[in-house]
């Protein structure tokens, strides 16, 4: 079942972001290309989620920023 939803009805399919604080070095690469969506520890400069799901207007620049992560520490994954 596709739950009820209809294509074609305007809405993108749903996406979560997620973080692996321990991977991460504090580049600051995902917050230069997607600073509503990540941000840095003032301490050590580790990655901050601030919106898990950033909707489909900033899914661009938060795959930007997956790819560019030098620790690979983003993760993408579509809800269900």
């Amino acid at each position: 079942g596709d739950g009820g939803r209809r294509a074609g009805t305007g809405k993108m399919p749903g996406y979560r972001v997620e973080i692996d604080a321990t991977r991460c070095i504090g580049s600051g690469q995902c917050v230069a290309r997607a600073p509503e969506v990540f941000d840095q520890r003032e301490e050590d400069g580790i990655v901050v989620l601030l919106l898990a799901a950033p909707g489909p207007a900033r899914r661009e620049a938060v795959e930007k920023a997956a790819l560019l992560c030098p620790a690979q520490a983003i993760s993408i994954a579509d809800a269900p």
